[in-house]
C-alpha cells in the first residue's frame, strides 16, 4: 500500500510539473501561434487544457479511490478487533469449570443401551479401548465386554453445564495404560449428564466398550487402578466451551458391591485447562 502512494505521488508530480510547463510555455508564445495558426493554435490550447482538466480529474478521483481502499480495510480491521474482543468478553463471562468429586462407578452397562448400540449401529455416547475395531464389535458383540463410567461432578466456576465431551481416557495400573478414544464413526465421544434428585448432585456417564480377553476390568473382581486421566471438553449453557485435563485421585474399592459394581472414592482431582475458552458457533 506505501509502494503505491508513493508512486501515484510520483506521477501526479510528473504530469504536474509537465502540464504546468507547457502552459507556461504556450503563455510565452501564445503571439506566436496566434500569428502563425490563428484560430487553429487557439483550439490547441484549448484542446490542451481540456486534456490537461481530465488528466488530473483522473488522479484526483485515483487518490479518492486509494483513499476509500485504506478507510474500507481499516473499518474491516477495526470491525474483526471488535468483534473478537466482544467474543473474548462473552466467553471469559461465561464458560464452566467442573470438578470431579464424591464416588466414581464402574459397573455393567445396562443391556437395554447395548441393544440399542447394536440396533442402531450408533456408537453414541461410547468410547472404545485403543485398538479396537468397530465394525467387528457390531459384528461379532460376544466377543466384547460393555461397561459404563459414572462420575460425580459439580460446577465450580462459571455457568451451567450445556453438554460434556471424552476425547480420551486413560486409566492407568501397575504402569500399564489403559487408553480409550473415541469411536472413528463418531466425532466426540458425548457423555450423559444426569441429576440425582437424592444426592443433589449431577453425574457424567460414558459407556465404555472392551474385549473379553482384556484384563481392564473384570466383574468377578476388585479391578484397582492408580490414575485416571480424562481429555474433556466441557460447553456451557450460553456456547462456551473450554478444554482441558482432569487427574483423579481416589482410593480403590475393598470389596465389590452388591449390583457388582466397583466404587472409587475421589479423595481429590485436578483440572488443568489446555484451551483457552471460545464461542462456538451453534447450530
Amino acid at each position: 500500500m506505501k509502494n503505491k502512494k508513493t508512486t501515484i505521488f510520483i506521477v501526479i508530480g510528473i504530469v504536474s510539473s509537465t502540464v504546468f510547463l507547457i502552459a507556461l510555455g504556450m503563455l510565452v508564445i501564445g503571439d506566436y501561434l496566434d500569428r502563425t495558426f490563428n484560430v487553429i493554435g487557439i483550439r490547441i490550447a484549448t484542446l490542451f487544457v481540456a486534456f490537461s482538466s481530465y488528466v488530473s480529474r483522473m488522479l484526483f478521483s485515483l487518490l479518492i479511490l486509494l483513499h476509500n481502499q485504506t478507510v474500507v480495510k481499516y473499518n474491516d480491521d477495526t470491525n474483526k478487533r471488535a468483534e473478537l474482543f466482544r467474543e473474548q468478553t462473552f466467553a471469559s463471562a461465561n464458560y464452566s469449570i467442573i470438578e470431579f468429586m464424591d464416588r466414581m462407578l464402574i459397573y455393567e452397562e445396562s443391556p437395554r443401551y447395548i441393544d440399542r448400540l447394536l440396533l442402531r449401529h450408533s456408537m453414541e455416547f461410547h468410547m472404545i479401548l485403543d485398538g479396537l475395531d468397530e465394525n467387528h464389535i457390531f459384528k461379532h458383540p460376544e466377543s466384547y465386554h460393555f461397561v459404563s463410567l459414572k462420575i460425580p461432578f459439580r460446577v465450580v466456576e462459571g455457568k451451567i453445564v450445556s453438554s460434556i465431551t471424552f476425547e480420551k481416557l486413560r486409566f492407568e495400573r501397575n504402569g500399564v495404560n489403559y487408553e480409550f478414544v473415541t469411536p472413528a464413526s463418531q466425532r466426540e465421544s458425548k457423555a450423559f449428564i444426569l441429576y440425582n434428585e437424592h444426592t443433589k448432585r449431577s453425574n457424567v456417564i460414558i459407556n465404555l466398550i472392551i474385549s473379553d480377553d482384556s484384563v481392564f476390568y473384570e466383574g468377578s473382581r476388585i479391578n484397582e487402578f492408580s490414575k485416571i486421566k480424562i481429555f474433556i471438553n466441557i460447553v456451557s449453557l450460553l456456547g462456551v466451551q473450554v478444554k482441558g485435563n482432569s487427574e483423579l485421585y481416589f482410593t480403590n474399592p475393598e470389596q465389590i458391591e452388591g449390583d457388582g459394581s466397583n466404587t472409587y472414592k475421589i479423595n481429590s482431582s485436578t483440572f488443568t485447562l489446555t484451551e483457552m475458552p471460545k464461542v462456538l458457533k451453534l447450530n
